[in-house]
């Protein structure tokens, strides 16, 4: 990927994370941290959901990015991606654990307000 002399661009981390780039992966798994933010407290993850991609988001929440962590508007991922009506992206997150009544507006409120089904989370019954 790169040698060790190279320095790595923070910055272009939110690029990949927005383009659903898996490569972002390969910097994460090289020492990028996965709950890296940009100034607005918005996440690599918050990103990738927002922007739709929800293999990212499981690659993202498989090697620990927070998928609760708010944003500086007290945005979640899930509702973001709940906004943008990304189904799969909601799945993902709810999958790994998101909750559904974090942040403001919640992705639940959001549901509502834009009159949306949230994803049913998964059972954890064995079922």
């Amino acid at each position: 990927m790169t040698d060790d002399k190279a320095p790595v661009d923070l910055d272009q981390m939110f690029d990949l994370a927005r383009a659903g780039a898996d490569l972002l992966l390969e910097f994460v798994d090289a020492g990028v941290p996965a709950d890296h933010a940009d100034a607005d407290g918005n996440t690599l993850l918050m990103l990738a959901a927002y922007h739709g991609h929800a293999d990212l988001v499981r690659g993202l929440a498989e090697r620990g990015a927070d998928v609760d962590r708010l944003n500086a508007r007290g945005q979640s991922p899930l509702a973001g991606a709940v906004f943008k009506g990304y189904d799969d992206v909601a799945t993902a997150l709810l999958e790994r654990g998101a909750d559904p009544d974090v942040g403001t507006p919640s992705a639940r409120a959001t549901a509502e307000m834009f009159e949306r089904t949230l994803p049913e989370p998964p059972s954890n019954d064995g079922r």
